[in-house]
């Protein structure tokens, strides 16, 4: 959906001239007063051709492919159908290498670690005040890394949760329904009957997650995703 805001006042942010080659931005948020507040700023500020807004991730991948891939992607980790990082790499597969900012107001050195492990390509807080929000944007549509202030990137709890992160990026999309099902406990059956797959497929798919994460059981795999943040329900 594609989201026309209102002009913010000028005392609140200073509209930005640069080469930016970012004309058409997807947020996805499932605060309407957020999105609000994102596509009002960002949209004056960088002089946006289209913001578009999706309340989910199926949301979001459902405008990619109706409409195309963004210049850029603004996406919290809390949302109705994605809570974790699982989100950035459902969106980092279809959007290729365009900017996927991560914004939230979860700022823990983990979750940072495994966002951009994830696939982000920066890190913003919710909270920050809406010039420096816009400078964070800026930065990041230029390239830059930017991240949480304070934010320890060789620290070891950083460390262990990008690793981590890294390996569950490898998993395809089925693969990763499936361990989802297996954090919520689901036995092999209940995964088959929710999925409409074959029972053998789904111990087939098990098998491929447990070789790609390096783990022997699905008592560890269920434990190294909640390490890694992919599903932080």
């Amino acid at each position: 959906m594609e989201h026309r805001p209102v002009r913010p006042a000028a005392s609140d942010v200073a509209r930005v001239r640069s080469d930016h080659a970012i004309a058409d931005v997807l947020i996805v948020d499932d605060h309407p007063l957020m999105c609000d507040a994102l596509s009002a700023t960002l949209g004056y500020a960088f002089g946006l051709r289209k913001v578009r807004v999706a309340a989910s991730i199926a949301a979001a991948l459902e405008s990619i492919r109706e409409e195309g891939v963004p210049d850029a992607v603004v996406l919290d980790v809390a949302l109705p159908d994605s809570e974790g990082v699982e989100g950035v790499m459902a969106i980092r597969r279809v959007a290729g290498q365009v900017p996927l900012a991560v914004i939230s107001a979860d700022v823990e050195p983990e979750m940072v670690a495994a966002a951009m492990a994830a696939g982000a390509s920066g890190y913003v807080g919710k909270l920050l005040p809406r010039a420096k929000m816009v400078d964070a944007f800026s930065r990041i549509w230029s390239g830059e890394t930017v991240l949480p202030e304070g934010y320890e990137l060789d620290c070891p709890e950083t460390g262990e949760a990008a690793a981590l992160a890294r390996g569950f990026a490898s998993l395809t999309p089925q693969q990763m329904n499936i361990l989802r099902l297996i954090c919520q406990g689901r036995p092999n059956k209940i995964i088959s009957y929710e999925l409409s797959i074959a029972e053998a497929t789904v111990k087939t798919h098990i098998a491929a997650i447990m070789a790609k994460i390096n783990v022997s059981n699905r008592t560890q795999a269920a434990l190294l995703a909640s390490k890694a943040r992919i599903f932080t329900r």
